[in-house]
């Protein structure tokens, strides 16, 4: 007797998720799974955290159907495997979300709320996004440990991300200073480069004159940011650039037909420019009278057009409003840069190197400060119209042009963001740059070109990890600074573990209940030596809560034993947009805390593409809810959609006609199992499950029979397809798997084993022949459904209930990985039946041809 009852005539994916969703929660099917291989060797899978800001999109289905498939293949294989998942329940993505839901505008509609309330918000609405998301899930068909998933917003996992900064710190790793960082106006708070998502924008494109001092003639910059000249401090030139020295002349004609002269400019240009320039400028005709590199310009000084609009800039600091050469110059426009090391990241570090003050006359909110001069209290791209209107009245605005281009947006708020200098916590990883780079290579990627060429250039060019957010809702930076703190990185304390914080702050707190977020700890005190140390306000950057996840998987460092034992992570698996991202993070924040890489493979597959190949978007309601694929066609047939593409690199295109491909190949193995069932019924046949499937090894099985040759073709071609999908499996090719086996089901058991047996199933009484044939269906059906169970693991529950019955295990996820059995290898066989199936193939279609005639 099995435990589904009759098997029903047809494949109906919605009653087998019904049936054996229940059947699981009844058997408690995921946690005997879990137990079995209990005692088994340690495979450590780390679960990369989504946020919890919004129900699963197609992206999650690939990304945790990929996961699952390898979970359950490794569990098979026999390894006790880790399976916590993750959430990611900090930063702007869940603040954006609680900020639209009570309409506020920016952290001023925060404040007045309360931080402390907003925080509750936050919490509040990550924690029931999280119950929703997790249900998503779960009707995918995932096993992962649902009841005890990592949060980053639980102490313990805080806790990890302290003990980590504590680490960096003692390296000698962490510093404060002036940087020039993009910045969202509206959320008021730094970003990261890789959180900068670029869209095409229309922008002023406009050319400016730098009048010389010492010198007739002025210098041409070009910019897309007026709102940046009230701060400019220098002008760039490449010195190994040829640059030109031009009379320009705009003419007009009298009244008698005679060209005159209305305006003669001299211009400095670079070469390959000059008639770039002189087109923008509209000039009618032009003169060279020089021409030299650019070093030769090195030390010119000028005067810059808003020195009375706006008085703050230091144009009286040495060395300021001067010709410096800069690395990054090219021949584009112009040939020379307006700088202002306030603003851009190479103008700033360039400034530094020069010894240049930092003049940023801009707020976090985007709004000119009172060193604005003229334009304070303007939002900066508002100023653009005012600031070309003065640069026309000075004279010094040669045109004023309009460009589309690509320009950086906050990625959770969509706002235009803003290069300004400001004061911010760093990991300096260009300190361990080079131990970086050994690390990297102590993983082994798949596709290994993501880790040599993309993931590689990436860290070669990483500058210091920006870690500082000026939030809210987020895991806060654990320094305390003394009073009248002089800014020197020595003097702070900083609070590795809960331990530490109850031990050292003046306020009673304990250590095992304690909340770390920015309600408890903002009002902590440190009191050492009669100095009183405050907390700085800031939260860390959200990907530092990510980057720990290797060890707060495993609740380190408050539990130590499974650390010891498992870390680092054997496996993680995500989407190539995690190069810049939890790939980077956890490398660099592994390396600086613990001098490691933190895990050893890694999966990175692609995104998710609509069926025209666009991407997929929310907020533009451009996308394909998984919950329509699983409604349309079910959950194990998107499954084999989505793992069939590969995951090295390549991204997908959703495709209807293929989910319903999938579905039809899980039709067709419902009816091979069904095929045999009335006859092995009928004939009471004592079926066999071997023990590595859970049974006692009783029963007729294929070795007691007398084989007859398609019976050896059949168990012949089935072994080569486990010993190549297992191959494509440990090659992280799980698709070539899945090719081959669901090839062997429609191809080799459904439309020739079956079709030549059928005969012999339907004879009377007992027969060798028809009992070899139950025996070699039986053997086939249950090594297929344990090598697709990794896939599809609904319907082949149900189909592996029904073959073991009583005498199997409680879920076919416990069964073991089929492996080769070399006795039954006939590679000759299989040649010679290929040989016969073309011969029979060419007849059947010539017999169709002539038909047709």
């Amino acid at each position: 007797m099995d435990r589904f009852g009759d098997v029903p005539d047809q494949y109906d994916p919605e009653d087998v998720e019904d049936r054996v969703f229940d059947y699981w929660d009844d058997v408690d099917a995921y946690e005997q799974a879990k137990e079995h291989r209990a005692d088994g060797e340690d495979y450590f899978f780390v679960d990369g955290p989504p946020y919890t800001s919004g129900s699963a999109h197609m992206g999650h289905a690939w990304n945790k159907s990929l996961k699952d498939a390898y979970i359950r293949y490794k569990r098979m294989q026999g390894y006790d495997v880790t399976d916590r998942p993750g959430y990611d329940m900090h930063g702007l993505p869940i603040e954006t979300k609680v900020e639209e839901e009570m309409d506020f505008a920016n952290k001023k509609d925060i404040e007045e709320f309360g931080v402390n309330n907003f925080i509750d918000a936050c919490r509040e609405f990550a924690e029931n996004s999280l119950d929703s998301l997790q249900e998503d899930f779960k009707s995918f068909g995932v096993w992962m440990d649902w009841d005890d998933p990592y949060k980053t917003v639980d102490p313990t996992y805080m806790e990890s991300a302290w003990w980590a900064f504590n680490r960096v710190h003692e390296r000698d790793l962490v510093e404060q200073g002036k940087r020039s960082i993009s910045q969202c106006p509206r959320c008021e708070t730094a970003i990261a480069n890789n959180e900068v998502e670029y869209e095409d924008v229309e922008d002023p494109s406009i050319y400016v004159t730098f009048d010389l001092d010492d010198r007739e003639g002025s210098l041409v910059v070009w910019t897309t940011t007026p709102w940046t000249i009230p701060a400019n401090e220098f002008v760039a030139v490449d010195e190994e650039q040829t640059y030109q020295q031009v009379r320009a002349v705009q003419t007009t004609t009298t009244p008698d037909g005679e060209e005159v002269v209305e305006t003669e400019d001299v211009l400095y240009v670079a070469e390959d420019c000059v008639e770039g320039v002189l087109s923008a400028g509209r000039y009618d005709d032009y003169e060279v009278e020089d021409s030299f590199p650019g070093s030769h310009m090195l030390g010119w000084s000028y005067t810059p057009p808003l020195t009375e609009e706006v008085p703050a800039n230091p144009a009286d600091a040495d060395g300021v409003h001067q010709v410096y050469h800069g690395d990054w110059v090219e021949a584009d426009r112009t040939g020379l840069v307006h700088s202002a090391p306030g603003h851009g990241e190479e103008d700033f570090e360039r400034g530094r190197e020069l010894g240049l003050p930092v003049f940023c006359p801009v707020g976090g909110d985007g709004v000119y400060t009172e060193e604005g001069g003229k334009y304070e209290g303007q939002f900066v791209r508002d100023a653009n119209e005012d600031i070309m209107a003065d640069l026309a009245r000075l004279g010094a605005l040669l045109a004023k042009q309009t460009v589309e281009h690509s320009y950086g947006h906050c990625w959770r708020c969509d706002t235009g963001i803003v290069q300004i200098v400001t004061d911010q916590w760093f990991i300096t990883i260009t300190d361990v740059k080079d131990e970086l780079l050994e690390n990297m290579e102590h993983s082994n990627w798949y596709p290994q070109w993501a880790r040599d060429n993309r993931f590689r250039d990436f860290v070669e060019n990483a500058p210091d990890w920006n870690v500082s957010r000026q939030r809210y809702w987020g895991i806060p930076i654990p320094i305390w600074t003394p009073e009248d703190w002089s800014g020197d990185v020595e003097d702070v304390l900083v609070v590795g573990t809960r331990e530490e914080l109850a031990d050292l702050v003046d306020q009673d707190v304990d250590p095992d209940s304690v909340d770390l977020h920015k309600d408890t700890v903002d009002d902590l005190t440190i009191t050492q030596d009669g100095t009183t140390y405050t907390r700085v306000p800031d939260v860390f950057d959200v990907w530092l809560d990510s980057s720990v996840a290797s060890w707060g998987t495993l609740n380190y460092p408050s539990e130590t034993e499974a650390f010891e034992q498992k870390w680092p992570s054997d496996l993680i698996i995500e989407a190539h947009d995690q190069t810049r991202g939890w790939f980077w993070s956890q490398l660099g924040m592994g390396t600086a805390a613990v001098g490691e890489s933190p895990y050893r493979n890694v999966l990175m597959h692609g995104h998710a593409l609509m069926p025209d190949g666009r991407a997929m978007s929310k907020s533009k309601d451009i996308r394909i809810d998984p919950q329509e694929l699983i409604s349309e066609y079910g959950a194990d047939p998107m499954r084999l959609f989505v793992l069939a593409v590969t995951p090295r690199g390549d991204d997908m295109r959703v495709a209807y006609d293929e989910v319903q491909n999938m579905q039809r190949d899980l039709n067709i193995l419902w009816n091979v199992f069904r095929f045999p069932r009335p006859y092995m019924e009928m004939d009471d046949f004592d079926a066999n499950v071997p023990e590595g499937f859970g049974g006692d090894g009783s029963g007729v099985a294929v070795e007691d029979v007398n084989l007859e040759t398609v019976d050896q073709w059949l168990l012949s071609t089935l072994q080569r397809v486990k010993a190549d999908a297992t191959a494509a499996w440990e090659d992280f090719q799980q698709d070539k798997a899945l090719e081959e086996v669901l090839s062997f089901v429609t191809e080799d058991l459904s439309r020739y084993y079956v079709q030549v047996v059928r005969e012999r199933m339907w004879e009377e009484g007992d027969s060798e022949s028809k009992t070899a044939a139950y025996a070699t269906m039986q053997r086939a059906l249950l090594e297929v459904t344990a090598l697709l169970a990794p896939y599809a693991p609904l319907v082949t529950e149900e189909l592996y209930q029904h073959l073991a019955g009583d005498d199997g295990y409680a879920t076919v996820h416990m069964c073991d990985w089929p492996e080769v059995d070399e006795r039954y290898r006939q590679p000759a066989l299989e040649d010679d039946v290929a040989m016969l199936r073309d011969i029979e193939e060419a007849g059947s279609h010539a017999r169709q041809q002539a038909g047709r005639k």
